[in-house]
């Protein structure tokens, strides 16, 4: 018998749940010592008055009901080219134990409709160049790309230029 699965969107009493599943992505990229988030960021940012991203939850049906075994954190981008918005994945995360059984698929497909749906034109994501799960992205159809560098301003750098702002 197939797996039920179910993807929902998170609600703010999701906060400790997103946080296991960030602290999990985070110790499986060997990064877990970089984790500042809290759950209070999680709610504020993410259910708050203002919310800065949106999350999904990937659940399977078990004998004891659902469990949440992943998530997409992710938040609206835009392409001036394009004149269309689309949408960023910060996080795409599915626990070891409910790997190979589609949910990224599905956490990704979810996304995409939304897309598809808000008449956007793209899904953005990146990767790890260690990752094997490029492959995965690659035969879903993204595409790295070569001509667009990914550059971060951050550490010192960030408010030695903030104090330059007029």
């Amino acid at each position: 018998m197939a797996d039920r699965v179910r993807i929902r969107d998170a609600v703010g009493e999701d906060a400790p749940l997103i946080l296991r599943l960030i602290r999990e992505l985070a110790e499986y990229e060997s990064m877990l010592d970089r984790v500042r988030i809290t759950e209070a960021d999680i709610r504020r940012d993410g259910f708050g008055a203002t919310p800065r991203f949106a999350c999904i939850i990937a659940e399977l049906e078990t004998g004891g009901g659902w469990e949440a075994v992943g998530y997409a954190l992710w938040y609206h981008n835009y392409s001036t080219f394009e004149g269309r918005a689309g949408i960023y994945v910060e996080d795409l995360y599915v626990s070891p134990h409910a790997r190979g059984r589609q949910l990224g698929r599905a956490l990704l497909a979810h996304l995409a409709s939304k897309v598809r749906d808000a008449g956007g034109v793209r899904l953005d994501l990146s990767v790890l160049d260690w990752n094997p799960t490029r492959r995965f992205y690659e035969h879903l159809g993204f595409r790295g790309l070569s001509e667009w560098l990914p550059y971060r301003l951050t550490g010192e750098a960030l408010p030695r230029l903030a104090d330059e702002a007029l």
